[in-house]
C-alpha cells in the first residue's frame, strides 16, 4: 500500500493504525484535506525558548499546538491523539545526535515533556494538485527532499540555527500559481523562501538532499524551496541540547483540522 491509499481515510483511523505499528512510512499523501504536523518535544526547562525561536521565525516554525508539561495529548488539534505513539517514526536526540528511530517514544516519556506541533508543507500539496500543480515525491512514492540552507533563523535563548527547506520542481510557468497557492496558507509556511538556483541557498548539489528522497526535475521545471518543519532539528545540531524528541523527516503527525481551515482566502 501506498500513502496516497489512504488519502480518504480519516485522521482518527491513520492515528489508530500507526499507534498499532501498522503504518511506519512516510506520511504524504494521506488524511487529504487534513493538517499534518512536524513534532519538536523538548523538556519544559527548554520549552519557553523553543516557544520564542517559533515566534521569531514564523516561516519554518508555525505552531499548530503545545502540549502541557508531561501530558503527551494534542488538545487543541487531535483530542484524544498521543504524541508519543501516533507518528510513524520518531528521531531520539542526545547532545544533538540523533541515537535512535523508533516507531514509538513512550519509554522516553518524562513528566517534564512539552510537545510542540508544526505547521507541515504537506498541508498545502492538495491545494497545488487541485491547480494542476504536479507534485514530484507524491507521484514518485518518495520522501520529500530537504536540505539545511546558508539561511540563519532568528535566535532565540539557546536556540539558534539554520532554516531547512523542502523542495518541489515546478513548471516554469506555473511557479507564479505555485507562489500564490501555497501564500494562502502562512499557518503551514506559506510561500516560498527561495525559487531557483540552489546554490544561493547554500545547497550545493539538489540531487543529493540532506533529509528525505531525491525527487526528478524535468526539464522545464524550477526548483521552488519552502520553510521546512524540520529546521528545529538543524538547530538541534547546532546547539546539542541533552535531550529532546522530534519526528523522523516526513513521517509527520496527521490532525484533526482541515488544510482549510488555515487559509487565508
Amino acid at each position: 500500500m501506498k500513502a496516497f491509499d489512504y488519502a480518504g481515510v480519516s485522521p482518527r483511523e491513520v492515528r489508530q493504525m500507526i499507534r498499532e505499528g501498522k503504518w511506519t512510512l512516510p506520511t504524504p499523501g494521506m488524511c487529504k484535506g487534513h493538517v499534518q504536523g512536524n513534532l519538536v518535544i523538548l523538556p519544559k526547562d527548554l520549552a519557553y525558548d523553543f516557544l520564542v525561536f517559533a515566534q521569531r521565525n514564523p516561516k519554518p516554525c508555525p505552531i499548530l499546538d503545545v502540549t502541557e508539561p508531561g501530558n503527551p495529548e494534542p488538545k487543541i488539534v487531535a483530542p484524544g491523539a498521543d504524541l508519543s505513539t501516533d507518528l510513524p517514526r520518531y528521531r531520539v536526540w542526545v547532545n544533538g545526535e540523533c541515537v535512535e528511530e523508533p516507531t514509538d517514544v513512550k519509554k522516553f516519556w518524562r513528566e517534564d515533556l512539552v510537545g510542540f506541533l508544526l505547521g507541515c508543507s504537506f498541508s498545502f500539496e492538495g491545494a497545488l494538485l487541485e491547480a494542476g500543480i504536479p507534485v514530484r515525491h507524491i507521484e514518485q512514492n518518495r520522501n520529500v527532499p530537504m536540505y539545511i540552507t546558508n539561511i540563519q533563523c532568528a535566535p532565540a535563548g539557546a536556540l539558534k540555527g539554520p532554516m531547512v527547506v523542502s523542495m518541489r520542481p515546478i513548471p516554469a510557468a506555473q511557479v507564479p500559481k505555485a507562489v500564490l497557492c501555497t501564500g494562502r496558507f502562512p499557518a503551514v509556511h506559506g510561500a516560498p523562501v527561495h525559487i531557483g538556483d540552489p546554490s544561493l541557498i547554500g545547497i550545493r548539489d539538489v540531487n543529493k538532499p540532506d533529509m528525505g528522497d531525491p525527487v526528478d526535475i524535468n526539464p522545464g521545471e524550477v526548483p521552488v524551496f519552502w520553510a521546512c518543519g524540520c529546521t528545529p532539528q538543524a538547530a538541534i545540531m547546532a546547539v546539542k541540547p541533552p535531550f529532546c524528541i522530534t519526528h523522523a523527516p516526513g513521517h509527520m503527525f496527521i490532525a484533526d483540522p482541515k488544510d482549510a481551515d488555515y487559509a487565508v482566502f
